[in-house]
């Protein structure tokens, strides 16, 4: 092993010096491992300064980056005269060679078409090539969730099905499903249905396709005119709930319109090991595509942007004048001018802080979040994107999939605790919760208490065998306090060798969540609304959690304190005899020989008990009682 470390020492070493040489000049750096295999190409503005940050200190780069670094034997390197031909050559350069390390987009963008079969009963689906089986196949489509959608709506307005059933054959063979019962199908597996209607309704179906929404309301119109006068008002009726179906889809379309005509819309949700990238494409100013792609990096925010924007628009034909993100980019201008180029136009980069075009930024960043969640199989696309959300605010090294939080909890002083709850991948982990009562602290000192609770928390971490419970380190801290709580609980932290981010949650005057603290001020968390209710729900369980410890020891100390008031009953037979009764009222409503049974108890000790309780009138127990509440 020692050995191996000196290698590794080495290796570094080596490859630091020749970085050291290299020019202060844009260019392009291929990493290659022992093999001689490519595993990552980048760009940079000054080579000199970009290539020797990978062989410096480890303590600054991602898990990626230092597994990448791990595997680099030897780099080239390709001079250019500016960092706009650094990042042409570099996208020319990924596409051939594929690097393991870089961000790799495949282009699935085949054509789609709308598949007809042939026969009597005709159905319609989504197909993605053209197959000799006798169907109709019309396209193609460049947009596969487009047809998608419009199949879909198509078999919902005109009442068509999409089950596997076969007709005549399976006529009265079964129940309808469900289709039916939501109106969203004729079925015509009840047999109620003629040829000719259905055939009817597959024909209006197409006609919906090719023609659009407008083109069918004018012709549906005119039938359910000529219907009305011709006297046959249910098929009136049918015609008229149709146009009705295709007035609420045009109703829905509006929603994902917007008055800027072409952009795209892109979006990032970071979870634990990979990233959400959603894109929404917007043609003639309506949704026209959306597109959803897992990263498997953890590379920062703005870089990840940066590479994800040359790899997609390296493999499209369309680059629209606007492109608006979630975030920045790191170096945007060579990106810009690159895009510019492709697009034979202008293109703008833009993030948006207010009004519609924020809106659709949250709107692709919600699906960026539920695709992220599924894809995960852990949590929902809300509490996925509340995570990402601080881990931006925090700027934290990875997305705080395990959260610990503590509050302190005492009157005046006395009963002094404190609660840990905690929250994994959003929501709460009870069977993780813990309750501590404080005991090298006298009197109101909630600094003190809280250096205790975690000292003593991290302590247990040292003596775990297994990474479970305390012996899991979490990815935040939160403490319900402010800046002096964290500056209390940092050095401690650092003290004991532990490496986890603390802040503090502050609350305004009327015990609301109002800031995250940290050592030198505060970071406002109202505008960031995921994030802001789950730093709230944290907050609001921890503070329950540790009050409610606190009433219950209080309580415990009144019951206690009522029976060693009684003549021969210390603390020890105080407690022996409310683990053995369960409750104060059943020690008083006990007889003597009961008490004398009891552990720890013998012949005088019963008689002062059972004085206490019966002999000095109701007084005593209805005090008893009241201690017990």
């Amino acid at each position: 092993m020692a050995a191996s470390t000196e290698e590794k020492e080495a290796r570094i070493r080596r490859l630091r010096e020749k970085a050291m040489k290299l020019p202060l000049s844009p260019g392009v750096y291929i990493m290659h491992a022992k093999n001689g295999d490519i595993i990552y190409i980048g760009k940079a503005k000054a080579l000199k300064n970009r290539v020797s940050q990978y062989f410096g200190s480890e303590k600054n780069h991602s898990a990626k980056v230092r597994k990448m670094v791990s595997n680099v034997e030897d780099f080239e390197y390709i001079l250019t005269d500016s960092e706009f031909e650094a990042l042409i050559l570099e996208s020319s350069l990924i596409k051939q060679h594929m690097p393991k390390y870089n961000i790799l987009l495949k282009d699935d963008k085949g054509y789609s078409y709308i598949r007809v079969t042939q026969g009597p009963w005709p159905r319609i689906s989504e197909a993605k090539k053209v197959l000799d089986d006798g169907a109709k196949y019309i396209g193609p489509y460049l947009s596969a969730w487009t047809i998608r959608e419009t199949v879909e709506e198509a078999r919902r307005i005109f009442l068509l099905p999409s089950c596997s059933r076969r007709f005549p054959e399976d006529f009265g063979k079964g129940r309808p499903c469900l289709n039916y019962f939501i109106k969203q199908c004729c079925a015509p597996c009840r047999g109620h249905v003629t040829e000719e209607e259905y055939n009817e309704s597959v024909q209006e179906a197409l006609e919906f396709i090719r023609g659009g929404t407008g083109d069918s309301i004018r012709t549906l119109t005119e039938k359910m005119n000529e219907a009305a006068e011709n006297m046959e008002f249910e098929r009136a009726a049918g015609l008229r709930d149709r146009i009705a179906a295709i007035q609420r889809l045009n109703e829905k379309q509006k929603v994902m319109a917007n008055r800027v005509p072409e952009q795209d819309v892109f979006a990032f949700v970071a979870g634990e090991e990979k990233v959400s990238a959603q894109v929404f494409r917007f043609t003639a100013g309506r949704l026209s595509d959306r597109e959803s792609f897992l990263l498997s990096t953890d590379a920062d925010d703005a870089d990840v942007r940066a590479e994800f924007l040359a790899r997609y628009y390296a493999i499209r034909d369309r680059v629209p004048p606007a492109v608006t993100l979630d975030g920045p980019v790191t170096e945007p201008e060579p990106l810009v001018e690159w895009l510019s180029q492709k697009a034979g136009r202008r293109v703008h980069l833009s993030v948006p802080q207010k009004g519609e075009q924020k809106q659709l930024v949250e709107m692709c960043r919600s699906n960026a979040a539920e695709a992220l969640a599924q894809a995960m199989g852990r949590n929902t696309g809300r509490e996925t994107s509340a995570l990402d959300e601080l881990r931006k605010l925090l700027n934290l090294s990875k997305t705080p999939a395990c959260i610990e939080s503590y509050d302190i909890s005492n009157l005046a002083g006395g009963e002094n605790v404190a609660g840990m709850v905690v929250f994994e991948n959003g929501r709460p982990l009870k069977s993780a919760y813990r309750r501590f009562k404080i005991k090298t602290v006298e009197g109101q000192d909630d600094y003190g208490s809280m250096r205790e609770v975690i000292r003593r928390r991290f302590e247990e971490y040292r003596a775990a065998e297994k990474p479970e419970g305390f012996g899991r380190l979490p990815d935040l801290i939160l403490l319900d306090g402010g800046k002096g709580h964290v500056a209390a609980v940092r050095p401690l932290l650092r003290e004991m060798g532990i490496d986890v981010p603390v802040y503090g949650m502050v609350k305004d005057d009327r015990h609301r969540t109002r800031a995250i603290a940290e050592d030198g001020g505060e970071i406002a968390i109202s505008a960031n609304r995921a994030a802001f209710t789950l730093v709230s729900s944290l907050q609001d369980e921890v503070h329950r959690f540790a009050i409610s410890y606190h009433r219950q020891q209080r309580g415990k100390r009144a019951v206690s304190s009522t029976l060693t008031s009684i003549p021969g009953i210390g603390e020890a037979r105080a407690r022996a005899l409310l683990t053995h009764f369960k409750t104060l009222r059943a020690v008083g409503e006990a007889d003597e020989e009961t008490l004398r049974a009891a552990p720890g108890m013998n012949a005088p000790a019963a008689k002062a008990v059972y004085r206490y309780f019966h002999e000095n009138g109701d007084e005593n127990a209805a005090a008893a009682q009241n201690n017990e509440k």
